[in-house]
């Protein structure tokens, strides 16, 4: 049984002073995207029909490196505010201030980008799962979902900025300690 799964795919590559750029993604097999450009990227607000949604990611993703441009990440991100957690939980923002202070709740998730910033960020895989979990109204489905973006962007930035000098040598020491 199919459904529609929304996400975007942002890429870069693309000459948008062409009156007909969007016509590649059409013809690549994205006629279920939405192609707009905003802040100098073009953005591919997809609403997909599959089974599932790594199915949707997946063939979506494909469709797009049939044109030839380079994917820049796949949204919703996985890094999320506590903003962004309270839109994702439909919960109020002083709920998820309560969860990170450790005032609601045992075990919220620690922040993992921006932690020494006024701003910090949670991977949204790990708080859905914690709120999952805990009662929380994240689904089974938004968990799995969250994985396979964070999982997508990953591998994204890998293939996009490889660093044969460096990773070997953080391997190296992470598998030391």
């Amino acid at each position: 049984m199919s459904r529609k799964h929304d996400f975007t795919i942002v890429v870069s590559g693309v000459d948008t002073s062409s009156p007909d750029f969007a016509d590649k993604f059409y013809e690549a097999g994205c006629d279920d995207a939405t192609v707009a450009v905003q802040k100098g990227l073009v953005v591919l607000e997809f609403d997909r029909e599959a089974p599932s949604f790594d199915e949707a990611l997946l063939s979506a993703i494909g469709d797009v490196h049939e044109t030839g441009v380079e994917i820049e990440r796949i949204e919703p991100d996985h890094l999320v505010s506590a903003s962004e957690m309270s839109k994702r939980a439909d919960l109020t923002r002083a709920a998820i201030s309560q969860y990170a202070g450790g005032r609601r709740g045992e075990g919220f998730p620690r922040p993992v980008a921006r932690v020494t910033s006024d701003s910090p960020l949670w991977d949204w895989v790990e708080v859905a799962e914690w709120m999952h979990a805990h009662g929380g109204k994240v689904s089974s489905e938004e968990i799995d979902r969250a994985r396979w973006v964070r999982a997508a962007n990953n591998i994204i930035a890998t293939l996009r900025h490889p660093d044969e000098e460096i990773e070997p040598r953080v391997a190296r020491v992470l598998a030391a300690g």
